[in-house]
């Protein structure tokens, strides 16, 4: 497995951990991406990948990601939640009569995937993640892109790093917006006809950079 890529990284409130044929059973994957699970239309409709039709398929995903992991052209990681890090979710767990109940917070469990493709030509590296709905709007996203940056930056010296969203979808674009503005960056515009879905459609997508200079300015390094 190849060094240049951390097998975990924490944050405050998460766990990224490699996923690879070796650390994440397909069967498991399996149960989040197949056609059928639990609001599979709402996760897969701003992005690149279709529900799976088997676990085979999902299998093959997996040896593709830990094939390019190998080859050092990028990293995908399993996100979840560490123990009772969201608050509102700690508030939920007490009833009426002010008894405790088990907390709700997902802590420890599956919460979607995250990952970063190298271009070693370019000098940049391209983020992407989704998420299961159940953990929609906790602000998951920025935080690991936070520490992708750090990874991007301080340990594969890249130039830039680049997002891009959807034309349509509004919340990715505004969150995205947010951790990119934060770390120096900015949106450049919208590209047209610039990605391809699996069933063959084309789409629009608004494309973010940050560069090292704007990342050293905006953090302090």
């Amino acid at each position: 497995m190849s060094d240049l890529f951390p097998d975990r990284i924490e944050t405050d409130r998460l766990v990224l951990e490699a996923a690879t044929t070796e650390t994440l059973d397909p069967l498991e994957l399996y149960e989040h991406v197949r056609e059928g699970a639990p609001h599979i239309d709402e996760v897969t409709e701003y992005v690149t990948w279709d529900p799976h039709e088997t676990p085979r398929e999902t299998e093959e995903f997996l040896e593709l990601i830990t094939e390019n992991r190998e080859a050092g052209e990028g990293a995908t990681y399993a996100i979840r939640p560490k123990p009772g890090e969201d608050s509102e979710a700690r508030s939920a767990s007490e009833d009426s009569s002010g008894d405790q109940r088990e907390p709700r917070d997902g802590a420890g469990e599956f919460a979607g995937l995250a990952g970063m493709s190298v271009d070693w030509d370019r000098q940049t590296a391209t983020f992407g993640a989704w998420l299961r709905k159940r953990f929609w709007g906790r602000g998951y996203s920025g935080e690991r892109a936070a520490a992708f940056m750090e990874v991007a930056f301080d340990r594969l010296d890249l130039d830039a790093v680049v997002v891009t969203v959807h034309e349509g979808n509004e919340k990715s674009r505004k969150a995205v917006s947010r951790y990119v503005e934060a770390h120096g960056g900015h949106r450049e515009g919208l590209l047209r006809n610039f990605e391809v879905n699996m069933d063959g459609s084309v789409v629009d997508v608004h494309r973010f950079t940050v560069t090292e200079e704007e990342y050293r300015d905006a953090t302090g390094e």
